[in-house]
């Protein structure tokens, strides 16, 4: 059975080119294109299709106002078609908020020669989104932490030794938010890789240092890695763990993508089971794929002990599942009661050093 693509789009040419972008692939086909979403609402009803691809700005009705009323009354997987630019990156987040399951973005320049390079990548997110779980975006959407502050650790031994090290891919940026907003103030510093192109992770970090108690930003390369910190892979960058004298510090690369994927998680981990070994607190969220898998070996080989999400909690449970199979994975645990296994982790740890 192929993948039924509905495509939403006011522009005709973004509507042809996307067409022939899936239409090229053996496993999905585009059964419907609708220039507005109140055409596409009963292209909804009539071709029942398994996923849509919706542009951000369209006439008629806004992309996140439908979106928004989608995900109430009839869940679907959503591939958000986005502009690059700071507005369009905003409504993207906000987008990826409400339940879209990912974006594309489209080419400044040369529209269609940009698209076309883009062939590969689309048809990867509308495989995703086609055996992505959207109840359980959906819950993620729905469910914030309460808003009480979460309980310092007060032990400066663990904030300033340890380091929490986290990859995603799909599903990530609801993940990785629901994990930060439970981290301490007083919390290791904490580096991470979110697939994502340039221009949407500073975005991204924006919004999450505007709800979580830790400070959050993207990563510019050669900071001194501070407890309550966290810093997120740049949309183009590999981030890399490294040290400078007794400090560690954030590193940029721009090295060839890693499993395709550049920020790549491997990346990420392979340097942090170089640098920090045994200090580290391994965590690997929902995504698909399987990078990551490797780097969490070597880590788990180099002493850190490690989390992976559970199949449940997983939006696609590719790369938990592929580092699971690997062997680089110490415990596996639904996404809400990962922060607290990685803190009660520190602490017990910590107490132990402390008693030897």
């Amino acid at each position: 059975m192929k993948i039924r693509v509905l495509v939403i789009d006011d522009s005709a040419l973004i509507r042809s080119l996307l067409t022939e972008i899936i239409n090229s692939q053996r496993d999905m086909i585009v059964v419907g294109a609708a220039p507005d979403p109140i055409i596409a609402r009963e292209m909804i009803k009539q071709l029942n299709p398994d996923v849509l691809t919706l542009d951000v700005e369209m006439p008629k009705m806004d992309g996140l106002d439908f979106l928004e009323k989608l995900m109430r009354l009839r869940p679907m997987p959503v591939v958000m078609v986005s502009t690059l630019t700071e507005r369009g990156s905003e409504i993207t987040m906000r987008a990826l908020e409400l339940g879209a399951i990912d974006f594309v973005t489209k080419p400044k320049m040369s529209i269609t020669e940009g698209m076309l390079e883009y062939t590969e990548i689309i048809a990867d997110k509308i495989r995703a989104a086609s055996q992505a779980r959207v109840a359980t975006l959906q819950r993620h959407a729905t469910s914030q932490t309460s808003g009480t502050a979460p309980a310092p650790l007060r032990n400066p031994l663990i904030s300033s030794e340890k380091l929490l090290i986290i990859g995603a891919s799909t599903g990530g940026t609801e993940a990785i938010k629901s994990f930060l907003l439970q981290m301490p103030s007083d919390c290791p510093g904490i580096l991470i890789t979110q697939h994502m192109p340039a221009g949407f992770t500073k975005s991204f970090a924006n919004r999450l240092d505007s709800l979580c108690q830790i400070s959050v930003q993207e990563a510019a390369g050669g900071e001194r890695i501070l407890p309550g910190h966290a810093y997120i892979a740049p949309g183009d960058k590999h981030l890399l763990l490294a040290r400078s004298g007794a400090n560690y510090v954030t590193q940029l690369s721009d090295e060839a993508p890693v499993n395709r994927h550049k920020p790549s998680v491997d990346v990420l981990f392979d340097s942090a089971a170089e640098f920090a070994g045994k200090n580290v607190i391994g965590v690997i969220l929902t995504g698909m794929g399987k990078d990551g898998a490797a780097g969490m070996a070597k880590m788990k080989a180099a002493g850190a002990y490690n989390y992976a999400q559970n199949e449940e909690s997983c939006v696609v449970y590719g790369m938990p599942k592929e580092a699971v199979a690997y062997g680089g994975v110490d415990e596996v645990a639904h996404l809400n009661d990962l922060p607290k296994l990685v803190l009660n982790y520190l602490i017990a740890n910590s107490s132990r050093a402390l008693r030897v």
